[in-house]
């Protein structure tokens, strides 16, 4: 089993659904987490965390807020002496078709999904530098690599982590920091329970491993890239989809 016992690690959207889930991982793997998210809706996540004998702390972040992440990231600094890993998990979703879509919706996605990214990367790679190591995951989406009719907004958001994180690989790697993607398929979240039965299994039937995922299958691609198992790896885009698109 991967081990990442006294490593500190930020992960944003940490409250519900794939961030939930990496949180809950991160910690069953022995890091200390600092479960991110709006108001004081990582609380429930740190209390489970701690239950099941792990370490973690809850952080209030509004990731489009000027300086959140700088704050944040001076925070744990203070209380754990440097960060370790970093994951950019927090996004949204206007969906809408291009012709109605609100340029106010627009910006709010590309805001939170791939700014918020920018910011806490930034805010991280000085530490990160000064003890020369860390790992930074970006929590793309199949979306981001086949598009998709409705989510111009999210998609050129999620692709936009793809860019971004290959650019900054190239930058830090010589400082001993790597930056990866996760590209999440159709997961099993709170989203994808609310739509009907028929529309889950017309879905799952698109997928050749004939299911949807869930948030440990990201989870765990995410304990891989931050572990020392992936200490050769930077700039790379892991598809975790079921096949649904190669």
């Amino acid at each position: 089993m991967i081990e990442l016992t006294g490593r500190t690690a930020i992960v944003t959207g940490a409250s519900r659904g794939i961030g939930r889930g990496i949180a809950l991982m991160l910690a069953s793997r022995g890091a200390h987490v600092v479960a991110a998210a709006r108001g004081e809706n990582a609380r429930a996540v740190v209390d489970e965390i701690a239950g099941a004998g792990g370490s973690a702390e809850a952080e209030a972040l509004e990731v489009t807020e000027a300086g959140a992440a700088e704050t944040l990231v001076a925070r744990t600094v203070e209380r754990h002496g440097r960060i370790d890993i970093l994951v950019n998990n927090a996004g949204i979703a206007r969906d809408q078709l291009m012709l109605r879509m609100k340029r106010e919706d627009w910006d709010a996605v590309i805001a939170t999904n791939l700014t918020g990214a920018f910011a806490l990367t930034q805010a991280v790679l000085k530490p990160m530098i000064r003890q020369r190591g860390g790992r930074i995951i970006c929590i793309s989406s199949v979306v981001g690599q086949s598009g998709n009719a409705g989510q111009a907004n999210y998609a050129a958001s999620k692709a936009g982590l793809v860019g971004f994180a290959k650019a900054v690989a190239l930058e830090v790697a010589s400082r001993g920091i790597t930056v990866n993607v996760v590209a999440p398929g159709m997961i099993e979240t709170d989203m994808t329970r609310a739509i009907t039965e028929n529309a889950r299994e017309e879905w799952a039937s698109k997928i050749p491993l004939r299911r949807l995922g869930t948030p440990a299958d990201i989870a765990a691609a995410v304990c891989f890239l931050a572990s020392d198992d992936a200490a050769y790896i930077t700039g790379q885009v892991l598809a975790v989809n079921g096949g649904m698109y190669t």
